[in-house]
């Protein structure tokens, strides 16, 4: 989804989005592994420059795949170089949506929306998207972060997802984050 400029954060800042410390806060094989297993279709919204990504392709095997999401090409770049030569490579689809549309079309067994929704100009009809191609089963975990969301905010991102058909299905404790996991009402 396009967002205007100042609000989706910069390929130049990439590096605070993966680093150690944040590797220590939000470990990705911990916060991830009871949601995601072998084979495995799993699509990572706003995936910035593949903090999520790379642990998620290696959830999935090699029978799975990760459709990693974002509006700016420089990010996706950045998983390119990082995948570039391994096994993670072909199981990774790097996507770059569309001015306003995330663009994905292939149903998938479980989303992941970190710290991005908040720069979503339109999350009503991103989540529509989301709804569309989750299976049945499938789940969305989203996290916000309350250094940019409040909870009034974070509840009415939530209202919006109900409007789309997703509801409230679990819990997730993330450090630093407001979270909860979703998936299709009825």
């Amino acid at each position: 989804m396009e967002n205007a400029p100042h609000r989706v954060c910069p390929v130049e800042h990439a590096g605070g989005l993966d680093n150690r410390f944040r590797r220590w806060l939000h470990h990705p094989a911990t916060l991830l592994a009871p949601y995601v297993s072998a084979g495995m279709t799993v699509l990572d919204v706003g995936c910035g420059p593949g903090f999520f990504t790379l642990e998620l392709a290696r959830l999935v095997g090699p029978t799975g795949q990760v459709i990693a999401a974002d509006v700016q090409e420089g990010m996706l770049q950045l998983i390119r170089a990082k995948v570039d030569g391994s096994e993670l490579a072909t199981r990774i689809t790097l996507h770059r949506c569309g001015p306003k549309r995330l663009g994905v079309t292939t149903p998938v067994d479980f989303a992941l929306a970190f710290y991005m929704l908040h720069e979503v100009p339109d999350q009503a009809a991103l989540f529509t998207e989301l709804a569309a191609v989750l299976t049945p089963q499938g789940r969305l975990l989203i996290v916000e972060p309350p250094f940019h969301v409040t909870k009034s905010a974070f509840s009415a991102t939530l209202a919006r997802a109900h409007d789309a058909g997703l509801t409230p299905v679990g819990t997730a404790k993330v450090a630093l984050g407001y979270a909860v996991v979703l998936g299709k009402s009825g």
